[in-house]
């Protein structure tokens, strides 16, 4: 009688356990990307301080500058992030970083992988372009396979595009850009958000070129007013 006891305590803990395990949801996706996407999300709707982290002579402005990213807008596809620079003792609020979630057929098979793509949307305070807007690059790179990146990690190599307008408005240089962004989730301690810019001789540029900005992920600050041509 004991051991039928013992038994049937065993298998309902066996059904409680499995019960828990239903109840606690799906178990979070492996897809580097998808783990990515889902870190950004955590932080929709704040907004956090940061600094440069690069040296670059031509940053020089940068050095000591206050500087706001907020994660503005958010979709399942779509997270709109402007980056605010107080420089000569006025907010510049011309630059947001956008990016989209896609699906990309492989020519030549019947997959898809998937893509996430990073433009730069700049602004004059008027609220009309620049002439130099909407470039960037994507995970995706012409047939190749997509770049999984890492779960904090992607990076966007300069797309075809972008090629094209930065020679036609004379930006030769940058035609071998690869921007990366850095996330940490909203509920790791410490936590950072980084944007970079590198470009190599080694990748055809004429000289190197390394700009980064990181926020702390920890502190969340007050909300800025819109990005130019945001409102």
């Amino acid at each position: 009688m004991q051991i039928r006891s013992l038994a049937s305590l065993a298998c309902v803990a066996s059904l409680a356990l499995s019960a828990c395990n239903d109840q606690a949801g799906p178990e979070p996706s492996p897809d580097p990307q998808d783990r990515f996407w889902a870190a950004l999300s955590s932080h929709c709707g704040n907004a956090y301080a940061g600094t440069l982290a690069s040296d670059d002579d031509a940053d020089a402005d940068f050095q000591n500058a206050d500087m706001v990213m907020h994660v503005r807008e958010c979709s399942d596809d779509r997270i709109a992030i402007p980056f605010h620079v107080k420089l000569g003792g006025e907010w510049d609020r011309s630059r947001t970083w956008v990016l989209t979630r896609s699906t990309v057929a492989m020519p030549g098979t019947e997959g898809v992988t998937g893509s996430i793509q990073l433009k730069h949307d700049h602004r004059h305070a008027d609220g009309a372009s620049d002439a130099v807007t909407m470039y960037g690059g994507s995970t995706h790179l012409g047939d190749a396979l997509a770049a999984e990146g890492t779960a904090r990690r992607q990076d966007f190599p300069v797309d075809a595009d972008s090629v094209a307008l930065f020679e036609r408005e004379g930006l030769t240089a940058s035609v071998t850009n690869v921007w990366s962004i850095e996330v940490d989730p909203a509920d790791k301690t410490e936590g950072v958000f980084a944007y970079q810019l590198r470009r190599t001789v080694e990748g055809g540029a004429p000289e190197e070129r390394f700009f980064r900005v990181e926020f702390d992920l920890s502190q969340p600050v007050e909300p800025p007013p819109p990005a130019w041509g945001w409102d």
